[in-house]
């Protein structure tokens, strides 16, 4: 199928891209690494009278340690992150699950901005996102904004950026020393959409107890959502089986995934529940556990 028709713009600078956003609008598209947005094109599910081409804003690409931090470029294309010693020192968790995404040929194109502003539910950037308690720093002509994961994430695939607002950069802050992380889902087949999966961060304390958890969920809600009850129930007790388990089963409890032709609401709950529980063991066994 090939996409309708629409004029096309290719600036090189991002204040170039924002006047171009500022003048058209909600007629416009931002294109990025295009492995999100262009299917849609294709099968007219995106009609833009314009695309906003940003491949040639080289500014917007770097992977940079700053001041406690990890900042990624919106432009930065997920095989550079993944390949980064870098992002794999200061946020392995990013790193595991970068190994996910699709195939190779998608991570050399795909863009861990546009990854996030496509904000689908199955996809693993904004899940992991959440759960590092990343900061989106977005601009337009009138100024930037900062926003966390749950304001950014609206509903499926739909955020809060506004039609003349472009994401520039994902801040992400350094975990401390006695972290461990987690990433688990589970696909048909390699390169599939996940059916579900979960990202954990733990922080222990001296005595191996649970001083942090996070856990957020992968294809559990229309966004990425947090298992709040699971990580209550694990916070200040030593992550072991007894844990895992309690965790898995108030998740299932918690959570309502929508059904559909992979499997039904029913089957995605308990598998994103296990999901929960394979994550806190691999934590607790230090796999991915942060310098």
């Amino acid at each position: 199928m090939k996409p309708p028709r629409f004029e096309y713009d290719d600036p090189t600078t991002t204040e170039e891209a924002l006047d171009l956003l500022a003048q058209h609008g909600e007629d416009a598209k931002v294109l990025a690494g295009g492995q999100s947005l262009v299917p849609l094109l294709n099968f007219r599910m995106a009609r833009p009278d314009r695309l906003v081409d940003i491949n040639g804003i080289e500014e917007l690409s770097y992977i940079r340690h700053d001041n406690g931090t990890l900042r990624l470029g919106a432009m930065t294309r997920q095989a550079a992150v993944e390949s980064s010693d870098t992002a794999r020192q200061l946020c392995p968790l990013l790193v595991d699950a970068l190994h996910w995404v699709g195939h190779a040929q998608i991570r050399n194109r795909g863009t861990v901005g546009g990854s996030v502003a496509h904000a689908d539910p199955a996809a693993e950037l904004p899940v992991v996102f959440s759960a590092l308690g990343a900061s989106f720093h977005v601009r337009s002509k009138t100024g930037p904004r900062t926003l966390s994961p749950e304001d950014f994430f609206q509903t499926h695939r739909t955020t809060s950026l506004e039609p003349s607002e472009l994401l520039t950069e994902i801040e992400v802050p350094v975990l401390p020393a006695a972290t461990r992380t987690a990433f688990v889902e589970f696909a048909r087949r390699q390169g599939d959409f996940a059916l579900g999966g979960a990202a954990t961060v733990v922080s222990v304390d001296e005595s191996g107890a649970c001083r942090d958890v996070r856990i957020a969920l992968l294809g559990a809600a229309p966004t990425p959502i947090r298992a709040s009850d699971a990580e209550d129930a694990i916070r200040g007790r030593r992550l072991d089986e007894d844990a895992a388990r309690e965790a898995r089963v108030l998740t299932e409890a918690a959570i309502t995934p929508t059904g559909d032709i992979h499997g039904s609401g029913d089957y995605r709950r308990g598998l994103i529940a296990t999901m929960v529980y394979r994550s806190l063991l691999q934590a607790a066994s230090n796999r991915g556990e942060a310098a």
